[in-house]
C-alpha cells in the first residue's frame, strides 16, 4: 500500500520576499558598467548554490545578461528568483581592492521588443557574442535583476 507523501513547505524565511527596488551608487554602476564579467549565483529547489560567470549590461538601474533556456541559472530562476552578483576588480595591492555585491530579484524576458533590445545591448558591448554563443529566439532567455541590497567595497 502506498504511502502518502506529506508535502514539506519552505520555512517563511526561505520563501522569496518581495522587496523593495534600490538605485544602484553611481560608483557601483560605473563599475557594473565598465567590468567586463561578473559572477552570479542562483539557488534552485534542492538548496544547492550555483555560481557561474556571465556578461552583462547595465541599463536604467538594471542588470541584464543572457542564456540558454536550459541552463542551471534559468532553471534555478524558475524555482527561486533570488539571486546574487558580484563584480570586482583585483589587484596585488589590497589597498586598491574594489567591488560591489548586488542582490535582488530576477525576471525571466523570453522574447519580444525587450528580449532584443537587451541582445543588442549585449552584442553592442560584446562584439564576440553573436559568432561565439549568439541568444536565439528560440533558445534563449533574458535574466532582468532589479537590485533590492548593494554592498560595496573599495568604492569611497
Amino acid at each position: 500500500m502506498a504511502r502518502a507523501q506529506r508535502r514539506t513547505r519552505r520555512p517563511a524565511s526561505a520563501r522569496p520576499r518581495a522587496l523593495k527596488p534600490v538605485r544602484l551608487p553611481k560608483a557601483a554602476a560605473q563599475l557594473i558598467r565598465w567590468e567586463r564579467v561578473c559572477r552570479i549565483a542562483t539557488v534552485g529547489g534542492t538548496g544547492m548554490p550555483h555560481l557561474v560567470p556571465v556578461c552583462h549590461v547595465l541599463d536604467d538601474g538594471k542588470i541584464y545578461f543572457g542564456s540558454g533556456t536550459d541552463g542551471r541559472k534559468v532553471l534555478n530562476l524558475r524555482a527561486n528568483p533570488e539571486l546574487a552578483l558580484t563584480v570586482d576588480h583585483y589587484g596585488e595591492d589590497w589597498d586598491a581592492l574594489r567591488g560591489v555585491m548586488v542582490q535582488g530579484t530576477a525576471a525571466l524576458i523570453e522574447r519580444g521588443p525587450r528580449f532584443r533590445r537587451i541582445r543588442r545591448l549585449l552584442y553592442a558591448k560584446y562584439p564576440q557574442y553573436p559568432l561565439e554563443a549568439a541568444l536565439g529566439d528560440d533558445d534563449s532567455v533574458m535574466i532582468e535583476l532589479t537590485p533590492t541590497h548593494v554592498f560595496t567595497w573599495g568604492l569611497d
